[in-house]
């Protein structure tokens, strides 16, 4: 039997998990999604139109590069000796480092390419003569945006949430190498297993695996069917 703190030890890294993975979920709908549909946007310049390209190559890396390479450089880029992490603290303010709020900003990183992708696809999909109607009849570039494109690509952003969601509540090496293991704070439910395996408390990893595969299967369903409903619109 598992005692009772010993329970407790293994739900809060779940609730840690969570709590990240809608986090990190809610910024990338709120930020993400029009950065996505300014890349669907078909450019006349040039000049905008190879932006657009490496932005699109930038944002694709963590697909191929390893987790640790990209919590490598955000722990060097956040520390307070470097980056971003340096002009925090020249200025008073508290590092993002080992904090659940640098878990946030890693975590918007890693999966930022999982959310962009379906709803930059789903935004290609909008036809032209649609945009063009809109254009003629609504001259805010942001009503459009609100009314007219968000509507038609709800499928896209909807899958992107679901698999931003699911691909955060697996993450280990980012959230390990900016987050550290500090429970309550930033100690997610893969390390937790991690921790458990290197004790070989292998009754407490059976348990929090089984939960995730649980979880695993019920967001992938969820994944299917947001794909299948996409593929007959």
């Amino acid at each position: 039997m598992i005692d009772q703190s010993l329970m407790s030890d293994m739900l809060s890294p779940f609730w840690v998990s969570i709590k990240l993975a809608g986090v990190t979920t809610i910024c990338l709908l709120l930020f993400a999604t029009p950065v996505a549909y300014w890349l669907a946007k078909p450019s006349r310049r040039q000049v905008v139109a190879r932006l657009k390209v490496l932005l699109m190559g930038i944002i694709a890396m963590p697909l191929v590069l390893p987790p640790t390479v990209i919590g490598f450089y955000l722990l060097l880029l956040l520390s307070p000796s470097v980056g971003i992490g340096k002009w925090l603290s020249e200025h008073y303010i508290s590092p993002l480092i080992f904090t659940f709020e640098g878990l946030v900003i890693g975590s918007i990183i890693y999966s930022l390419p999982f959310y962009i992708q379906p709803v930059y696809a789903q935004f290609l999909r909008i036809p032209q003569s649609v945009m063009e109607v809109a254009h003629l009849l609504e001259p805010s570039r942001f009503k459009r945006f609100l009314r007219v494109a968000l509507p038609q690509a709800r499928v896209g952003i909807v899958l992107g949430s679901l698999i931003s969601f699911a691909h955060t509540i697996g993450e280990f090496g980012v959230v390990l190498m900016i987050g550290g293991s500090i429970s309550d704070e930033t100690k997610v439910v893969s390390i937790a297993i991690y921790e458990q395996v290197e004790a070989l408390n292998y009754e407490a990893a059976h348990m929090m695996s089984g939960i995730l595969i649980i979880m695993g299967v019920v967001m992938v369903a969820l994944i299917a069917s947001v794909s299948r409903l996409n593929q007959r619109s």
